[in-house]
């Protein structure tokens, strides 16, 4: 998962960043309005993690301008103003959260969390491609240019959600909540075991699965 991070004060920007990239995204960050709301429009992020008060424009400016020009990239806004109608100001422009200052990384982590779970605007065909792959998330299919691959229900799961994570390390926790819920448990070596069932499916047909262990961390995409 890539992230933007339009922030003006450095010390908390840095702190987001280097917070954020231990637990496995990719950032870019800018403190300037300006630079950032051309960041946004130029670039391909997941989120956008949004100051209001910056230099040379407003963090509400770039927020009415992205959503003017029917730039859906989810946008957390991070500010000092805490009163109610700042944020449902905040929220009715275009906003997915509104997270005041100060707060602790530990909740700004939780709330990319929960908008990780809303769903993926990725494509105008509702599918994820990384390189010969494709899911499509309606059809509930799986293909190797262009040929789908037979899941069980388990293992589309598995690699739905990891494909949505592109960009950042998944637990295994985390996982086993996407794929059976609060209330039961995927084991670390039943993960193991469905990883390996599809990485013989797509063997069987000369490709070579996206999906790296990261020894003590979890699993990621790899291109």
């Amino acid at each position: 998962m890539k992230l933007l991070v339009i922030e003006d004060s450095e010390p908390l920007r840095r702190s987001i960043v280097v917070g954020l990239s231990h637990l496995g995204f990719t950032l870019d960050d800018t403190g300037d309005g300006a630079e950032g709301l051309s960041m946004a429009l130029n670039g391909q992020y997941d989120v956008i993690i949004l100051d209001l008060m910056l230099p040379h424009m407003d963090g509400m400016e770039i927020l009415k301008t992205l959503r003017a020009q029917s730039n859906q990239t989810r946008v957390i806004i991070l500010s000092a103003k805490n009163h109610t109608q700042d944020r449902v100001d905040g929220l009715l422009r275009g906003a997915d959260d509104y997270l005041t200052k100060p707060f602790s990384f530990q909740e700004l982590h939780a709330r990319l969390l929960t908008i990780m779970r809303r769903g993926e605007l990725n494509s105008i065909d509702n599918s994820i491609r990384i390189g010969d792959f494709c899911i499509n998330l309606e059809h509930k299919t799986f293909l190797f240019q262009d040929q789908v691959l037979e899941l069980t229900p388990n293992e589309f799961k598995i690699v739905e959600y990891i494909f949505k994570s592109q960009g950042r390390v998944v637990s295994t926790e985390m996982i086993s909540e996407a794929v059976v819920g609060n209330f039961d448990h995927l084991s670390k070596n039943a993960i193991e075991a469905h990883l390996s069932s599809i990485r013989r499916k797509v063997r069987a047909v000369d490709g070579n699965l996206p999906i790296k262990h990261k020894r003590g961390f979890g699993y990621m995409v790899s291109q």
